[in-house]
Formats: C-alpha cells, structure tokens, sequence
C-alpha cells in the first residue's frame, strides 16, 4: 500500500509541477552527523542499488565512527542504509595527505573512487612525487580494494570527478602541473588534465587542456554521443582558452570519445566565476552550476558578493538558454547540481546570506565574518525558485553534494562544525553531515484526492486533525512511519478527530484510517 501511494505521489509531482511555483520547502526526515574528532569532511554522496548511500570524503579522525586511519587525511567511505545507519565504512591511504572527492556505483555493484594521494604506502602504491590522482576501486562487500592506481607526474595531480564510461572503463576529470610520468602536453601552470582508463585501471588516453595560467576542471560526463563534456574555470586566454572575459571564467568543454576537443566556451564577466558542477539535461543541452563574482558580461542579476550562479545551455553550448544569479549580498557558493524527475534542477551548496533569495539563515551573524549554511535551492525547468531551505546550525556548514532520493526527496552530503540548530551528533571539529530531506511538501488539496478524508495542518507541529464524511464506530486510525513501523493507534472519535503529533520526530508519515476490511492512506508531515 506504502509503496503504491508514493509512486502515486511522485505522479501527482510531475504531473503538477508545471502549476506549482511556490511549493513548500521540504522539511529534514533524518540527520546524521558522521565522524570521529578529528576534521572529516564529505565531497560525494550517490544512491546505491539497494535503497541506501554511499558517501566519500576526507577524515583525519581514527575513532567516533571512524576507524583504520593510516595517518594525517585518509580517503573515508561511508555506506548507509536509507535510514542513515552506518553500514560499513572504510578508511583509505597511507601515511601522508589523501582527499576523495568522488565516487559512483560500478556496474558489478562494487563502487571506485576518485581523488588525490601524497602518500607511497598503506593501501597506495606507485606514487610519481608529491601529489598523484589516485583512483580505488571497491567490491560491493564493505568496501574491499579490488584494486588501486596512482595517475601522475612529478609535480602536483588530483582528480575532481569521474564517471564509468559506455566501455565499461572510466573517465576522470583531474588536474596537473605535471609534464613527465602519465602527464604530457601541459600548457604551464595547472592544466586541466582528462584521462580515460580501462576497466581495470590502464591509462587508455589522456589530454591536458589549458593555457599558461590556473586552468581546473571540477566535473565530467559522457554525453549521448558518446564523448564527453568537463567543466571547470580558466584563467587564461592562450594556448586551448579563447574567450574568457576576466580573471576566471567557467569554461566547458567537448571531447570525442578519443579525447579531441569538438567545441569550448568562456563563460562568465569580468571577475571571478567558478563553475563546480555540469549535467546533459533531458533535452541534450546542459546545465551547470557554479558560482560569480562578477555582475557583467554573461552574468545578469548579481545579488551582490558572490552569487550561485546557474547557467542553461544548448546541446552544442553556442546559445544560453537562460541564466540565473541566486543569492544574496553575501557569499553563496554552489558546488552541486541535478535535473529532478520533474524536469527542474536541484542545486546545493554554501550561504552566508540572509537576504536576496536567502531565507533562514541559522549562522553567527559577526561584525567581520559570518558563518555558512547548507544552501539547497529547487528550481523549476525554466529556473523559476520553487523553494529554498538552509540548513545548520550557528556555525560552519558546507554542503557538498545532492541527489533526488527514491521517493522525490533529497539527500545532502558536505561537513559541519556545528551543534546545535538542525545539527545533532557532532563528534567534535567538522563531521560529516547527512541531511535527507522529505518530498516537496504539496498543498493539502492535491493530498486529498480520495475525498474519504482530510488532514490539516500539513505540515503539522504539535496536533494533526482528521475529518471525515461518515463516521461508525469501528473505525480506527493507525499511523505509520517511513519504514512501515506503526508508532500510533487511536480509535476515530466522530466526524472530527484529534491526534497528539507533539512527540512525533520530524519527518513524514502514514496515517491509515481502518473500516472493517477497507483501508485508505495519505501522507503528512511533521515539522
């Protein structure tokens, strides 16, 4: 029956979404803060194939919920179930420096992860100095290494994002001021740097994209064709960069499946723009996230500071489609984003505005420094705010990383120092912090489509109240959580019911109202 409403549910989203601009805010179904006492910080966070999550990061902790830190920063993985129960969690690296900041699923249900390593010990191996990327590839069983590969040059590599390709193999979207080793072609200074590898790690191709200044890639893709397409910012206007129109610019990339640049474009003012984040859209263009300083050239709205700031193209990037600055006269920086099943765009990030388009705020207002929030922003196809929400405490709070869940929410991924606020459990410095978010909330008209009942208000606080259009005595109500868990029952008092919600937890429920044999279900929520 569960399972029914919400497919049902989900249905009534899409086909409404057209008709709703000003939705409700989601309210937090569960938090977890993660981590030990050192500084843990999360990048990355997917769906996995049964129903939880898998979360990459850096710790620095080697107790709390983190254990086999090999020394200084450890890649540290985490695997939930969908109620944020720790399932497993694995610590990688050696002795030195190691930072995740990206992780999928594989096809054989196993999981790789891509990052950076400075170390030449533990669990890595084949180090070319100082700093290499380093790519780790899981079983599905408690994160197992299957394998492992260092990818570099002399000098400083990291990687940013990776994706398993058509082929089975991967592509990885990185940096280098490498020009020996794996590394040929760099242009001076940081180079984008893409290389492809095969299932089992061997470098296939590999390209350095830039000029002679500070060119980073943050994000990549396979497209439809079958090529691909990163994202990034440049500084420079030499050597692969035409276009850019200030001091850095997001700058997006077409590859072939080989690796040959198709087309390129600078976007962006006269400041600094920064883009973190690119997805194909349903209608083969592109959407990408990132943030702006400037407020000229390509950039149109600037709440002041630094903005979010949303840019639509078409499939071959030639024409913006639309734009968006959001934000507020402070700084919001934006370092994820995702096409939802209603055809809008889920963007998170970090706030430490309350003004403009931010509402909310939870931070530490200071004469010098105000602290950030979670920043989680719903826009509509067209990039019309459907709603917002910050999420914190009254200290520091990144977000990092959103999906859209199984059930139309959203999960949250990024670190808190905060302990108070939304923020419960923090084990000391930053944790990991874990925010899943329910469906959007819907008015209550488009909840009652059965007309046997109704409920109001929804979302409620301390009391939920039931009507009916025909009241027996047999009739009784249950109530039932997310998991199908009954945690209330209550016999039906008339045409009108009250029932208690004040020690509910936030988060959405079932209430089933039982006549003989019949049962009908709607959904509310607490907040």
């Amino acid at each position: 029956m569960k399972l029914n409403y919400n497919l049902g549910i989900l249905l009534i989203i899409t086909f409404f979404s057209n008709n709703i601009t000003n939705a409700q805010a989601p309210v937090i179904e569960w938090q977890k803060s993660l981590g030990g006492t050192g500084i843990d910080n999360a990048s990355s966070i997917i769906k996995t194939t049964d129903g939880g999550y898998v979360i990459a990061g850096n710790s620095q902790s080697n107790n709390g919920d983190v254990t086999g830190n090999h020394g200084s920063d450890d890649f540290w993985i985490v695997k939930l179930n969908s109620t944020g129960t720790i399932q497993w969690q694995k610590s990688l690296g050696g002795t030195n420096i190691e930072y995740a900041n990206s992780i999928i699923q594989t096809i054989d249900g196993g999981f790789i992860v891509a990052g950076s390593s400075q170390s030449n010990n533990g669990d890595v191996s084949g180090n070319h100095g100082s700093g290499d990327i380093w790519i780790v590839k899981l079983n599905s069983d408690a994160g197992v290494i299957e394998w492992q590969k260092s990818l570099g040059g002399s000098s400083f590599d990291w990687a940013t994002s990776i994706k398993q390709t058509s082929d089975g193999g991967y592509i990885i979207a990185g940096n280098s001021q490498s020009n020996n080793g794996d590394v040929t072609g760099n242009h001076g200074f940081i180079d984008y740097w893409i290389v492809k590898i095969s299932s089992i790690g061997t470098i296939q191709w590999q390209k350095t994209l830039g000029g002679t200044g500070d060119d980073r890639a943050t994000s990549i893709i396979q497209t439809i064709d079958g090529g691909y397409v990163v994202a990034g910012y440049c500084e420079t206007n030499n050597g692969d960069v035409t276009g850019n129109q200030g001091i850095k610019d997001y700058w997006i990339i077409k590859l072939s499946s080989a690796g040959v640049i198709q087309w390129k474009r600078c976007l962006g003012g006269t400041h600094v723009d920064l883009a973190h984040s690119i997805k194909q859209t349903s209608d083969g263009g592109f959407i990408v996230a990132g943030h702006a300083f400037s407020s000229d050239g390509d950039v149109i709205g600037n709440d002041g500071g630094t903005d979010f700031w949303i840019v639509k193209l078409n499939s071959d990037a030639s024409v913006i489609e639309w734009q968006k600055s959001l934000g507020g006269t402070e700084t919001d920086l934006a370092y994820s984003i995702n096409q939802t099943t209603d055809g809008g765009y889920i963007i998170t990030g970090a706030s430490n505005s309350n003004d403009g388009d931010v509402t909310g705020h939870h931070g530490i207002q200071m004469p010098k420094a105000t602290f950030f929030d979670y920043w989680v922003v719903k826009l509509n196809s067209t990039g019309t705010i459907q709603w917002q929400k910050s999420l914190g405490g009254i200290t520091d709070d990144y977000a990092a990383s959103i999906i859209q869940t199984t059930d139309g929410g959203y999960i949250v991924a990024g670190s808190s120092n905060s302990t108070d606020g939304d923020v419960t459990g923090n084990h000391g410095s930053y944790d990991y912090w874990i925010v899943k978010l329910s469906p959007e909330n819907l008015s209550t008209s488009l909840f009652n489509q059965n007309k046997i009942f109704s409920l109001f208000p929804n979302p409620a606080k301390e009391n939920l109240t039931l009507k009916i259009e025909f009241f027996t005595p047999s009739q009784e109500i249950t109530i039932t959580d997310i998991q199908g868990k009954k945690i209330h029952s209550q016999k039906v008092e008339g045409l009108s019911t009250t029932i208690n919600t004040s020690n509910f937890e936030k988060g959405i429920y079932f209430l089933n109202l039982i006549d003989g044999t019949q049962k009908t279900t709607q959904k509310f929520i607490i907040e």
